[in-house]
């Protein structure tokens, strides 16, 4: 069985081993796409939190069913799966709090544990959902959608409330659309004219602004001066995510989806004023997996735009600096196993 191992930043190999054997309550999956996602990138780079080398990454997967070893209806062979790749241990106080998402012992697939970069893996039965009704396309998309979805849950955002996104990538995408879907007013902010382009025209966004160009003027104008309900950073990037305060209206709320390297320093008079709610938010549940199923059934996605690359697995070996660039225009890279 062939698969690809992140030995050491910037060092990716591809190796064989032993195919997996049926464990009692796991599943082997056949990979049948991988997303390429920021947590990869990252990995790549050498400058991703919880990580250690070597390690398999890849958790933005879609699969079909090999073999499960017991029988069960919606589990046989040639079944199309979405798999939640956030391995939780079900009894510390956040599983028991149905928290799974930010487990006190949480091991996600491709960051703690090898992930889906191979062909074929072995996972728990209880991390999948029968999807037969989604392409192998969709199935691949629905875990990054599905942070963007729990992001805009623990903000409880509602129908004609204004919010801000902070970076058009992949995540920032994805809340964009989905925050266009329950009814919320969408204010897109990048230092990248062309993915701001991309998020107006191709995923719904109401207003864009490029963060290099006066935005707290920009944003003031187009709220009449009320600014927004909620922002949500998902830049990673420290400086933007210290100052995305500036844009929230006082009793709004801040949500952390971006990860960045590092400590966050908030002027404790500006956040108090406004009597902030700052809010992480750590993957993603069931529940958010299920709602973006949803989304995607009915069709609300742009699915087509978000996915703009579909490559050979073997890409991954020659193309990761690519993708990585800056100047990259790819939102979504799946790679093919």
């Amino acid at each position: 069985m062939k698969y690809i191992s992140c030995e050491s930043p910037r060092h990716l190999a591809l190796k064989t081993t032993e195919r997996p054997k049926v464990e009692d309550g796991n599943v082997l999956l056949l990979v049948k796409y991988v997303g390429i996602c920021g947590t990869d990138l990252h990995a790549y780079q050498g400058n991703q939190p919880f990580f250690s080398y070597p390690r398999i990454l890849g958790h933005e997967l879609a699969t079909e069913i090999l073999d499960t070893g017991f029988t069960h209806a919606d589990l046989t062979p040639g079944s199309r799966m979405v798999l939640i790749p956030y391995i939780n241990c079900q009894k510390c106080v956040s599983c028991r709090a149905g928290k799974t998402n930010c487990c006190q012992n949480l091991k996600v697939l491709g960051v703690h544990t090898d992930g889906g970069m191979q062909e074929i893996i072995s996972v728990p039965e209880r991390l999948l959902i029968p999807a037969n009704d989604l392409s192998l396309e969709e199935i691949a998309i629905v875990e990054p959608l599905s942070i963007g979805a729990h992001a805009l849950r623990r903000s409880q955002v509602k129908n004609n409330e204004t919010i801000i996104v902070m970076g058009c990538g992949p995540i920032g995408i994805g809340i964009i659309q989905l925050a266009k879907y329950i009814g919320a007013k969408v204010i897109a902010m990048d230092t990248n004219d062309y993915r701001l382009s991309l998020a107006k025209d191709k995923f719904g966004a109401d207003v864009v602004v490029n963060a290099l160009q006066s935005p707290l003027d920009h944003i003031l104008e187009v709220t009449e001066g009320q600014l927004s309900h909620a922002i949500f950073d998902a830049t990673g990037n420290k400086k933007a995510m210290e100052g995305g305060i500036d844009f929230m209206m006082h009793g709004g709320r801040y949500i952390l989806v971006g990860l960045t390297n590092g400590p966050l320093t908030f002027h404790h008079p500006a956040i108090h004023a406004k009597e902030t709610t700052l809010l992480c938010s750590r993957n993603a549940t069931k529940e958010d997996f299920e709602f973006v199923m949803r989304v995607l059934r009915e069709k609300k996605f742009n699915t087509e735009s978000y996915i703009t690359k579909k490559v050979p697995s073997q890409s991954i070996l020659t193309d990761f600096d690519s993708w990585s660039s800056p100047d990259s225009k790819d939102i979504k890279v799946l790679t093919r196993w």
